[in-house]
């Protein structure tokens, strides 16, 4: 639940399953420095010279030998543990790939090292200890500042405002985004917020790392969209950094990828130290995102930006100007799958609208607004006028950023049109004046759109996900749906289609179905248009009009297809946990969904699931399953179908601590309502853990085909049809437990004079679609390498009294197109002009041709007036192996 290190071992990710064949290895470089060529910049006489860097980890010995004497500027202490020392190696480890000089080096051996220990050797930390230590941060004035730790709670006030206090004081804020995945929705707070450079992880293959956490952020849900994290990844997986004591060891991990992200910031803002007032938070932000790598074949929510090139960041910020920037750059609904899961599904008239969240990183001062409104300008000859575009924005861009959430629907002009509809969004950013200057600094932005339209499908396949019933940590203790996870016990993955639910939704596309998404009440949406509506793991209450609405719905047609999990008051009282931070015991606010709420909304159709907890494993006609903390039925037609099982009463495991098993446990019920032919059709499950990658041993994916196959064509497979005939015997149904806090974090209830009431029903939300200005203006067929930095580019040189990194950047372009055939493009907001590769290469080729003939030339001459010359010594040898030396001793 708290903050936590982000490192793990060494061996973590790798598994035997991963090697599938004999294949071409490639060496990893001895230094994650060298990977990075750090050389080059340290050839130039960069070293981090002048640059603050602060570590906020476990702490550091004073006389590591890994680090310069005199370099260790500051050590301080802010835990409850009376030494400055590190007991873990973490910090260590950390501070070396940041500053190391020898053995295992880092980037920036001569910056000024400021430790800063706030955690204990247990690995325990408190808010409050952060608190104080980023105030003395800001004190001291630091440059640059990592954080290899993370946690779920984006809703720690104290914390949030604070890490936005830094920024807003200039400070480079560089923080691990997780080690939770492979699973999506698992971002890290403080790498989440807009203002933080977030780091993600990849292996020396380039390849996204296992546990490597993924976007989207949660904290747009369920109203909105999350928004792209990571901003950027880089090497975090077997780096070789400094030791406890000295020497080297390996470690993975995001909490290493960070500080590789931090050591090059902070050589990189050694190197600009004389442009230092064109550097902050946004500007090398936006360096680093412009100059990544794509990785190809990786989506958006994996990868972000792409994969850190400190050289061509360098170039960036030479010749950075203030500016403001979106991130991502474009919208491009069919590219994949960079753009997943926008590129997924198609659009058309009459869904709900997509939402596109975009960050605004504004490079030209802590603050910022957006002037007038953003425009909507449809491209003519790209049938932009059949999309309509609705915006939400941020009054105020502070610190250094905000947000533009695009809202896309097809207009009803477009409802008959198949094809490729582009326009762009127009907007412009001003900031204060800043120094001498008179006027507001003020930047142009576009954000290109292209959208694939297609007809609107029958509504059959139309299947409309409740996000708005989903509710997740934080900000209350919602528990997981399964009871086996006692070391994660909060349920934080933000219950999306594309977050926790991913494969169940690619399982649905594949299959066919369109799905929806849902962030308003029931009563807000047009059953009409809708074959099934799918209600899964909901903790919320529910509105008594939706409860009205939905029963007239089933009666007119509208399928429904409810996935529950465990409802126990008893058992929730057994899994309440201390908290460490906040020093108070914390209680489930509901069990896995919430039973009674759902059984409210059921009530009119006859149906209620029931308190009892079961587990275990079982065959459903030829599919092995899996039970894992799910309910039972309690209440069902008794012209329906039930399908029962044989499982263990682990409510009464948890309760007793002994294995009781239980027979003919109904788990699905299957109905047709009466109101024929026009009624709906209901399905129950009382375990949705085999839908959720968070929790899933055993899918039950075809489960839930089958299912749609009876609830959108009433199709009734034969292994559902073939079920004996069940009768429930009456049962008390599951109360809400006394005293609960639900009311505190609940969009339907509020608290009243000590009891629970619902609120007034909201207003449906009505999208505001911008005005039209077309233009005539023919799209790019490809957004990506279209999207540059304002103002910066190679027509601006470097400074003449510096070795000339052009040459080189040109030539590492052509060496990774040739050793991993990507296409030397510039991440979304570049920073070079696409090179003419038909005029650049024949005059190289040419060139290269008259140096080898004046070589053989010199040879010949020099062979036939000399004599032979002596075999060189082994020390010249080794010379050329290990290249260039890094930074004098």
């Amino acid at each position: 639940m708290n903050r936590r290190s982000l490192s793990l071992g060494a061996t973590y990710w790798h598994s035997p399953a991963r090697f599938k064949g004999r294949r071409l290895l490639r060496a990893v470089p001895k230094q994650i420095v060298s990977a990075l060529q750090a050389e080059i910049l340290w050839n130039m006489g960069f070293t981090g010279a002048g640059v603050k860097v602060a570590i906020f980890d476990t702490g550091l010995s004073e006389d590591h030998p890994h680090f310069k004497r005199g370099r260790i500027k500051d050590r301080t202490n802010w835990t409850n543990e009376k030494t400055l020392d590190d007991g873990l190696g973490h910090g260590t480890f950390v501070a070396g790939v940041i500053a190391s000089y020898k053995d295992c080096l880092g980037f920036a051996p001569d910056a000024d090292i400021h430790v800063y220990r706030v955690f204990t050797n247990n690995q325990v930390s408190y808010t409050s200890w952060f608190l104080d230590a980023f105030n003395y941060a800001i004190l001291k004035k630091i440059n640059v500042l990592n954080l290899s730790i993370g946690g779920p709670d984006f809703m720690d006030h104290p914390f949030v405002d604070k890490v936005w206090e830094l920024t807003a004081n200039k400070v480079i804020m560089i923080s691990a985004i997780g080690n939770d995945g492979p699973l999506y929705g698992t971002l890290n707070n403080p790498a989440d917020q807009m203002d933080v450079i977030g780091v993600g992880g990849i292996n020396f293959d380039n390849q996204i790392a296992r546990f490597s956490s993924r976007g989207m952020t949660t904290w747009e849900l369920p109203h909105g969209y999350g928004r792209l994290k990571p901003d950027i990844v880089t090497y975090g997986s077997a780096v070789r950094g400094s030791a406890l004591k000295g020497g080297c060891r390996s470690l993975s991990g995001t909490s290493v990828a960070s500080p590789v992200v931090a050591g090059a910031v902070t050589l990189l803002y050694s190197a600009v130290l004389d442009r230092a007032k064109t550097i902050n938070p946004a500007s090398m932000k936006q360096a680093l995102m412009a100059s990544a790598r794509r990785l190809p074949e990786v989506n958006m929510f994996e990868q972000g930006h792409g994969k850190l090139d400190l050289i061509r960041a360098y170039q960036t910020l030479r010749t950075y100007k203030p500016q403001a920037s979106l991130s991502p750059s474009y919208i491009d609904l069919t590219e994949c799958p960079y753009m997943w899961p926008y590129c997924s599904q198609p659009v058309y008239y009459g869904a709900m609208p997509v939402i596109i969240n975009v960050t605004i990183l504004n490079g030209m001062g802590v603050s910022g607004r957006i002037l007038d409104k953003p425009r909507w300008e449809p491209y003519i000859p790209h049938h932009g006028n059949y999309i309509d575009v609705a915006f939400s924005y941020s009054k105020t861009l502070w610190p250094w950023s905000g947000y533009l959430a695009v809202s896309i629907s097809v207009a009803k002009l477009g409802a008959s049109y198949e094809g490729i509809a582009q326009g762009q969004i127009t907007l412009t950013v001003e900031s204060p004046p800043e120094g001498e200057e008179k006027t507001p600094r003020q930047t142009i932005l576009k954000l290109p759109i292209k959208v694939q339209i297609i007809s609107t499908p029958p509504r059959s396949k139309r299947v409309l996900w409740d996000q708005y019933h989903n509710l997740r940590y934080p900000p209350g203790y919602f528990p997981r749906d399964n009871l086996r996870m006692k070391n994660d016990p909060l349920d934080w993955n933000g219950d999306h289609i594309h977050t926790n639910f991913k494969e169940m939704y690619h399982h649905l596309r594949t299959a066919g179905y369109f799905v929806e998404v849902m962030g308003s009440p029931l009563t807000c949406f047009d059953a009409s248009q809708y074959g099934t509506l799918l209600i899964v793991d909901a903790e919320e209450e529910y509105f008594p009009e939706e409860v009205t609405k939905l029963k007239r719905d089933i009666d007119n047609g509208l399928s429904v297809i409810i996935f529950a999990d465990w409802y126990n008051v008893t058992v929730m009282r057994k899994v309440k946990f201390y908290d460490e931070n906040t020093r108070q015991w914390w209680m489930p606010d509901t069990g896995g969904v919430n039973i009674p709420a759902m059984n409210d909304l059921l009530a009119p159709l006859g149906m209620a699931f029931s308190d009892k907890v079961y587990e275990g494993d079982f065959t459903l006609g030829d599919h092995d399953m899996y039970y894992a903390s799910g309910t039972s039925l309690a209440k069902f037609p008794d012209d329906g179908i039930i399908v029962t099982q044989t499982l263990k009463d682990q409510g009464h495991e948890v309760l007793k601590g002994s294995s009781v098993t239980k027979e003919n446990v109904p788990i699905l019920g299957l109905y047709q309502t009466m109101t024929q032919p026009s009624g709906g059709r209901v399905a129950l499950y009382g375990d949705s853990n085999c839908l959720d990658n968070s929790h899933m041993q055993k899918d039950c994916f075809w489960m839930l085909s089958a299912i749609l196959e009876y609830t959108a064509y009433n199709n009734l497979v034969q292994l559902f049809s073939n079920q004996d005939k069940v009768v429930l015997p009456p049962v008390d149904l599951p109360n809400r437990m006394e005293g609960n806090h639900l009311h505190r974090y609940s969009k339907v209830i509020e608290g009243h004079l000590g009891t629970a009431r619902s609120r007034i029903l909201p207003t449906c939300p009505r999208v505001i679609y911008a005005p039209s200005h077309p233009i005539n203006k023919s799209a790019p067929s490809n957004l990506f390498q279209q999207q540059k930095l304002l103002s910066v580019g190679l027509d601006e040189s470097l400074p003449l009294d510096r070795q000339s990194v052009e040459d080189l950047i040109e030539s590492m372009e052509t060496k990774e197109k040739i050793d991993h055939g990507a296409e030397p493009h510039i991440q979304g907001g570049g920073v070079m002009q696409d090179i003419d590769s038909n005029s650049v290469f024949p005059v190289l080729a040419f060139i290269g041709t008259g140096l080898v003939l004046l070589f053989l030339l010199n040879q010949y001459y020099r062979g036939r007036s000399k004599p032979r010359r002596k075999r060189p010594r082994l020390k010249k040898i080794h010379t050329l192996l290990y290249g260039t030396k890094g930074p004098s001793v």
